[in-house]
């Protein structure tokens, strides 16, 4: 348990310290790797983007407990795919008016999918996973600087992601590892209400 909790930790160190290291690198707008920090900044920058990726490796734990269980690597699979098509709509800058309330959908939804222990097919899982992917990453091709390179952004941005994902898959193991299935429900309450009040931001 401790072993499992220390990989972890770790995990979200190294995280932390690429953030912290990109940051310093990307603000002196030269190098090779500028559009790779940018990207891989992106996601980590924005609470809405944060919560919603460590939720969605959340909710991938639970769905395999009640699934098949490769389902907690093939949902994060899925969405990183479906960001990047997203992102290569945002990069190409083609209306996609529903991208900001889909994103604080993802929260509110996926929120009550964990809170309420909802067990939806893997076919419709997939696709409402998929679709939320595509906003995000909408929003990250959209706001990519003009002085990157694109591919190097969307593999800072796709890179950043599945890390987060990995991150919530662990948040989920342990607790239920520990027997403390009611922490993830309370998670994922916080990431649903985190998700209202951002609807509601965006609708005013």
């Amino acid at each position: 348990m401790n072993f499992l909790a220390n990989i972890l930790s770790g995990m979200i160190t190294v995280v932390a310290l690429i953030g912290f290291s990109a940051t310093a690198q990307a603000h002196t707008g030269d190098g090779p790797h500028n559009g790779w920090l940018h990207g891989f900044l992106h996601p980590l920058s924005g609470l809405d983007h944060l919560l919603a990726m460590i939720a969605v490796g959340m909710w991938s734990m639970q769905l395999s407990k009640h699934l098949d269980k490769h389902v907690v690597w093939l949902m994060p699979v899925i969405f990183v795919i479906a960001m990047g098509l997203g992102g290569l709509l945002g990069f190409m800058t083609l209306p996609l008016g529903f991208a900001e309330h889909g994103i604080a959908l993802s929260l509110l939804v996926t929120g009550l999918l964990i809170a309420l222990t909802m067990h939806l097919s893997f076919p419709a899982s997939a696709l409402l996973i998929g679709v939320f992917a595509v906003c995000h990453g909408y929003a990250h091709g959209n706001e990519m600087p003009d002085d990157v390179v694109m591919l190097e952004y969307a593999a800072g941005f796709m890179l950043a992601t599945a890390l987060l994902h990995v991150i919530g898959i662990g948040l989920a193991f342990l607790m239920y590892r520990i027997k403390r299935d009611q922490w993830l429900r309370y998670a994922g309450l916080a990431v649903a209400l985190s998700g209202a009040v951002m609807l509601v931001g965006n609708v005013g």
